[in-house]
Parts: C-alpha cells; structure tokens; sequence
C-alpha cells in the first residue's frame, strides 16, 4: 500500500515528483503590472514594439523575477503543501537559475520534485523542492529552481 502524502511521511516521497501544475498563459498585462509593482520597466519586457525590432527574441519576455514568483502559487496548485500543515511558509532559494526566456504569450507549467526533507523539531520541517518551469514548446526549461518552504504541523 502506497503511503498518503502528509506531513507525517513526507521522507517517504524524497526523490519523487510531486506533481506536474497546469498550463498558465502569460500575457502583457501580467507583465506590465509586474513591472508597474516592482519598479522594473526595462523595455524588453514592457515596450512591445521596441521589443519587436530590437528584442533577440522577437519580442517583449516576461521578467525572470515574475516567473520565479509564480512558482508559489504552481506548487500550491499541484499539492505540494499537505493538506495537514497548519501553515507553510516560504524559506528561502537555495538555487535559481534562468535557462531560457518566457516569451509574452508563451504557457508555462511547473514540475515539482520533493528534494530534501529536514526535521527542525518543535513540529516544523524544512522542505526543498527542486520546480523545473517548462515554457510549452521549448526544449530549455525557463527557470530551475530549488526552493525552501517552513511546514508546520497541526500538532
């Protein structure tokens, strides 16, 4: 009988993919108000015809940052929290890196691997999921990244 996954067995699913999360489209206006929140409006994101002439990529990319920072809401998509924690917070990066751009129009999804488990005591544990962000119909993946969530139990 396979093991639920749970807070409580979690060293069980060390190695194994967690889930694959659905196909997210990204549009200019993700990427304009990404740019507006952050300060970041460097033309190869947000100025589509310069983007167009000038761009090695034929057009405008999503910010690398903004990928990264969907990671969270894909993992939550495909389960990688348990259902039984009582609060998962986020810990850190241990590793990021950015292989290929996203284009503006591009889907991209997530698959995420449970890479390390680490007891901290006091009903807390330290997981490292390895995200690799597929751009659909590329070969490179958009981003790799190894990142650090707090899951606390329920008790």
């Amino acid at each position: 009988m396979k093991p639920t996954y749970s807070f409580h067995t979690l060293h069980e699913f060390v190695g194994k993919e967690l889930g694959v999360s659905e196909w997210i489209t990204i549009t200019q206006k993700m990427v304009d108000q990404f740019a507006e929140t952050t300060g970041d409006r460097q033309w190869i994101h947000v100025d589509v015809e310069r983007a167009k002439r000038e761009s090695p990529y034929g057009g405008p990319i999503a910010h690398a940052f903004m990928s990264l920072s969907m990671v969270a809401g894909m993992m939550t998509q495909i389960g990688a929290i348990p259902d039984d924690c009582a609060a998962a917070l986020n810990y850190g990066i241990d590793r990021a890196r950015f292989p290929a751009p996203v284009p503006v129009g591009a889907r991209i999804r997530n698959r995420a691997v449970l890479t390390e488990v680490t007891d901290q005591g006091g009903g807390r544990k330290i997981v490292k999921i390895t995200n690799t962000v597929e751009v659909e119909g590329q070969s490179k993946p958009a981003i790799v990244a190894e990142t650090l969530a707090m899951l606390i139990g329920t008790g």
